[in-house]
């Protein structure tokens, strides 16, 4: 487990919470070769740029909810699988709008790496809902190994077409490593001037 992971499963499982959770110094690439030679060899690591607010102001609250964009889209569309988005609808799987206000809501992208125009396509969908203009902020996990890293950024702030709703990106959550945990239904208040999301019960 690598040691900024392992901080927070540490304390996770040894006080039943998350007190509060910061940006990883380092990023490592993912691994492309799974085979035994690959014991021991270490990830290839890279300077993290910490939170980065893209809009909004730099301090919110709220209950985090969401998860891998990829499957919130899926969820929606049913691109991947057709019957996805039928039964999500018939037994109301993505919540309803009133679920979503005050919420922050937390999208991360998967080891697809899904290109720009998939990305654009996935957040207009999950603006149709609604959500978008309900939410207190939103917290957008580091995409894996970079990819599109700065496509995606412009494409939030597009997307979102409201420049006072808060965008915190490059957060150390979902598939990118290192993997923070982020406690989900639990009072948090995100401080990027700090460099903080913290959490109260």
């Amino acid at each position: 487990m690598l040691p900024y992971t392992k901080k927070y499963f540490e304390e996770l499982i040894l006080t039943g919470t998350i007190k509060e959770i910061t940006p990883s110094d380092i990023w490592y690439e993912s691994r492309t070769d799974f085979s035994k030679e690959q014991m021991g060899v270490k990830l290839k690591a890279h300077k993290n740029k910490g939170f980065e607010l893209l809009q909004g102001s730099s301090v919110f609250c709220g209950k985090i909810f969401g998860g891998c964009i990829e499957t919130v889209f899926d969820m929606l569309n049913g691109e991947w699988y057709k019957e996805s988005a039928v039964l999500c609808q018939k037994y109301g799987l993505f919540p309803d709008v009133d679920f979503w206000k005050g919420k922050i809501l937390l999208l991360e992208s998967s080891e697809e790496k899904i290109s720009p125009q998939k990305y654009r396509k996935a957040l207009e969908a999950i603006r149709s809902t609604g959500v978008f203009n309900v939410i207190s902020g939103m917290i957008i996990g580091k995409p894996m190994d970079e990819a599109y890293y700065e496509e995606y950024k412009k494409i939030l702030v597009e997307v979102v077409a409201d420049r006072e709703l808060p965008i915190v990106y490059n957060v150390n959550a979902g598939h990118a490593l290192p993997r923070c945990i982020i406690p989900f239904g639990v009072d948090a208040r995100v401080d990027v001037n700090n460099q903080k999301i913290i959490f109260t019960e």
